[in-house]
């Protein structure tokens, strides 16, 4: 399900949040699908379960998780995640070409930049 990559220097917790994120935005974790308990995550992984409860309380806080008292965690409905994430990639996205333009670039260069990357 999840893989840890420890040569990141990111902290666990937020590798573990981007790959919960990654699975639902991909589908590999559909709506309403209920998540390993904290537990069993922290076990499997071998990583200390309040690691995982910061991701899993983060998740639920950006609006892809819901958690339910006595039943666990499931993947939250709406396609709401995938709006968001959008909105958030977005607004970093403009952000970085308006730096961009503050170091010289044009516009046609930086979506140039764009355009090539995607063909990488």
């Amino acid at each position: 399900m999840i893989q840890i990559n420890y040569n990141d220097s990111r902290p666990i917790y937020e590798k573990v949040k981007d790959s919960l994120r990654q699975l639902i935005l991909s589908g590999a974790l559909a709506e309403e699908n209920k998540l390993p308990s904290v537990r069993e995550l922290a076990v499997s992984l071998t990583i200390n379960p309040n690691t995982i409860q910061r991701a899993y309380r983060e998740l639920e806080q950006e609006g892809y998780i819901v958690s339910v008292p006595g039943k666990g965690s499931f993947v939250a409905r709406g396609g709401g995640a995938k709006a968001a994430r959008r909105k958030e990639l977005t607004e970093k996205l403009l952000a970085a070409a308006a730096e961009l333009e503050a170091l010289g670039l044009s516009r046609a260069e930086i979506a140039q930049l764009v355009k090539e990357e995607q063909h990488d």
